[in-house]
């Protein structure tokens, strides 16, 4: 099952390079844990506020369990 990552990144862009800041982006992961471990990253090291993770079925990945296995608290 392909799990795919939506976010809005609002970093600035690099130098020498051109994107429209707070553009949506879109990624693909074959497996749940690589697509949890891309979340963690974006919301750590990304200008990135919110993550949505879907399954195959684009249906939302959400909730408490989500949250625990992307390993966020409310610290």
């Amino acid at each position: 099952m392909t799990y795919r990552i939506s976010y809005v990144d609002t970093s600035p862009a690099p130098s020498g390079e051109q994107w429209s800041e707070g553009q949506p982006r879109m990624e693909d992961y074959p497996t749940e844990p690589a697509a949890l471990a891309r979340a963690r990253e974006l919301l750590e090291n990304i200008h990135c506020h919110s993550v949505v993770i879907s399954d195959g079925t684009r249906e939302t990945v959400s909730g408490v369990c989500l949250q625990l296995k992307v390993g966020l608290t409310s610290e």
